[in-house]
């Protein structure tokens, strides 16, 4: 069946999560319009659907801000995901953005011979791939606004088959209620990883972290009630990168301790070092030390395989287990239908690193891929607008 054709006089622009909606509402601001597909039926749709119910912003609200609209007064300094997923609804009001939903991108890929991207979407309302309803989107420009955080992450686990519990990704987990009283592996130490065994303690569950990878920074969230990251910004207005990850480091030492006492050792390379190049977050402790420390969190190498009721670890100890957590993040899904360029690497990264890897050839822009997380987001989105404006006012003008 021949697919449906859509003229876009503007850029089409894929992912209506933070990063789409900055660029459509700064595109729009401009008098640019465009075209916002999301696979989903929804706006932000992992903060929606597949984040944990106690998750909150890991850093202060006016470093997620999204261009043109601060966080309203009354939000705490770091909002909880319902307050951001209110102001993300209203961030879209107030823009007028209103993406296409249920359209997902199977293909892009430029035409050189008529100068245009050719974006294929199928619907996938209710969840189900209707292979019959195709559209084919046409425009002069793409931004990719899909994120780092598309796809889920899912090792693949020896003896997986033969554990009798769940074993279930992060993005299925909302709280430890339904883990009261049970052995809990959580294979993972970031963010996630700590957050849920966190929140699986106040459940009363009793929850084991499988590092994995047993080098990970963690820094205290605040330090003498400043956010870390508002002295790791202050510091590297004057000081170079690897200094402050030194005073960074020895910072976490004097108010976190030692923690190879309790199984974590740091990497050799800094936190800012290790985000801004390979994307790895420094984990911002909000309690999970002190549950490790006390032994309702227990510390645990990685699994060598699964077993009945539990896990053989890589050490050659058994543990018992009546569920498992992948707490193993998310990554670029670009890869899968970016055609025919070579702007994004095949981890689904933009070839050039930040701050310039938000332009590429033929018209085609990434927005949310600076590793940065959020607080990249708005300076992506303002520049990216701002070029496809000079390009649109100049069109427009030669056309009149």
């Amino acid at each position: 069946m021949a697919a449906r054709v859509v003229w876009v006089n503007g850029p089409i622009v894929v992912g209506a999560g933070p990063a789409g909606l900055s660029v459509a509402a700064c595109l729009r601001e401009r008098g640019v319009p465009s075209v916002l597909l999301e696979r989903a039926d929804c706006i932000a749709s992992l903060w929606q659907r597949r984040t944990y119910d106690r998750l909150r912003l890991h850093l202060p609200k006016h470093f997620c801000e999204l261009p043109g609209m601060p966080f309203p007064d009354a939000y705490p300094e770091y909002p909880d995901r319902r307050q951001f997923v209110d102001y993300l609804q209203a961030y879209a009001a107030r823009a007028g953005v209103e993406p296409r939903f249920n359209q997902s991108v199977t293909s892009a890929r430029y035409d050189d011979a008529a100068g245009l991207w050719r974006v294929r979407a199928e619907d996938v309302s209710g969840g189900v791939v209707d292979a019959g309803d195709v559209t084919e989107y046409i425009g002069r420009w793409l931004v990719v606004a899909t994120g780092e955080n598309a796809e889920r992450v899912v090792p693949e686990i020896d003896g997986a088959d033969d554990f009798e519990g769940p074993v279930s990704h992060v993005a299925e987990y909302k709280s430890g209620a339904a883990y009261r009283g049970k052995r809990v592996l959580v294979v993972g130490c970031g963010n996630s990883g700590m957050e849920v065994c966190l929140d699986l303690c106040h459940h009363n569950a009793l929850p084991a972290m499988v590092v994995r990878d047993s080098k990970v920074h963690v820094l205290p969230r605040e330090m003498l009630g400043v956010a870390t990251f508002s002295v790791a910004v202050f510091l590297l207005r004057f000081l170079p990168l690897w200094v402050v990850d030194r005073i960074l480091v020895v910072l976490a030492w004097l108010f976190l301790g030692d923690l190879t006492k309790i199984g974590i050792t740091r990497p050799s390379r800094g936190p800012l070092e290790l985000k801004n190049t390979r994307g790895r977050t420094p984990v911002l402790d909000i309690g999970a030390l002190a549950r490790i420390r006390s032994g309702d969190i227990e510390v645990v190498p990685g699994i060598r395989r699964l077993l009945r009721g539990g896990a053989e670890l890589v050490d050659g100890r058994r543990v018992p287990a009546d569920a498992v957590i992948l707490a193993t993040g998310y990554q670029s899904n670009v890869p899968q239908w970016l055609k025919g360029s070579d702007f994004f690497t095949q981890e689904g990264y933009p070839r050039v690193p930040f701050p310039d890897g938000w332009k590429g050839e033929s018209g085609l822009y990434s927005v949310g891929f600076t590793r940065r997380g959020l607080s990249g987001v708005s300076s992506d989105a303002v520049k990216v607008a701002q070029d496809i404006a000079m390009a649109w006012n100049h069109q427009t003008a030669t056309t009149r």
